[in-house]
């Protein structure tokens, strides 16, 4: 019998999550699809970062299981301002930074290595800007630059907190372009976002609030046509 795989990339079993003891997150039960588009949305202290860090496994939860069907250490892409912008790095050494997990921080890149980086650079349009540094860069083009550097760890899970906060409108399709792109490659990607218009081109989506689920399916009936604006943000 043809063994088919799993279509679910993660399941949550009544998590719980905080921090210092304080809880968060409230006995989450969902689950995320394999290579899809997974919004959440909910408003400012919903726990919409505190579950992607349990997502990453950088926050272990209090109570419940994650179980993850895929092996791969997720990428996780953190909003640009949250990069200081004075480190001395350029583009090209930020997105080199996406292989450390392959070949260790203080280790030669292969020639390989350094084909995959121009290709991610490229993939997201800032190969012209490879030289430049961080600092002399807009937001749109930092943030850019952080997925190219999630994108050159070859993960199979795509997490982002808020890709494209403070973007304008054009860089904004632009990022959902390539997450639609990407998982179609076969890339589970979940995402915070505030915007509803971004939270209707994913494949699923997650609502919290007050740290707990209160709706889960696809965007349409999640989202709706009546959900007020300031319900995500």
């Amino acid at each position: 019998m043809e063994h088919k795989p799993d279509p679910a990339a993660i399941h949550l079993n009544g998590v719980s999550a905080g921090y210092a003891g304080t809880l968060v997150l409230y006995e989450v039960t969902a689950t995320i699809p394999r290579a899809q588009v997974t919004a959440l949305i909910g408003p400012n202290g919903s726990g919409k970062s505190t579950l992607l860090s349990v997502l990453a496994g950088v926050l272990s939860p209090q109570a419940g299981q994650v179980r993850r069907t895929i092996s791969d250490r997720p990428a996780f892409v953190v909003q640009h301002t949250a990069v200081p912008t004075t480190l001395p790095l350029t583009v090209r050494e930020t997105v080199a930074m996406g292989r450390w997990g392959v070949r260790g921080p203080w280790r030669r890149l292969k020639r390989a290595d350094h084909e995959l980086v121009a290709a991610c650079m490229a993939r997201v349009g800032i190969a012209d800007l490879a030289s430049r540094r961080l600092d002399s860069l807009s937001g749109g083009q930092r943030q850019r630059a952080l997925l190219a550097q999630a994108l050159a760890q070859e993960s199979q899970l795509l997490l982002l907190d808020e890709p494209a906060a403070g973007l304008d409108s054009e860089a904004q399709e632009a990022i959902s372009i390539i997450l639609t792109e990407i998982s179609a490659e076969g890339v589970t990607v979940v995402q915070a976002t505030h915007d509803l218009d971004d939270a209707r081109r994913a494949t699923h989506c997650l609502h919290l609030r007050n740290g707990r689920l209160i709706a889960e399916g696809t965007p349409y009936h999640v989202i709706g046509r009546h959900l007020a604006p300031t319900a995500a943000t």
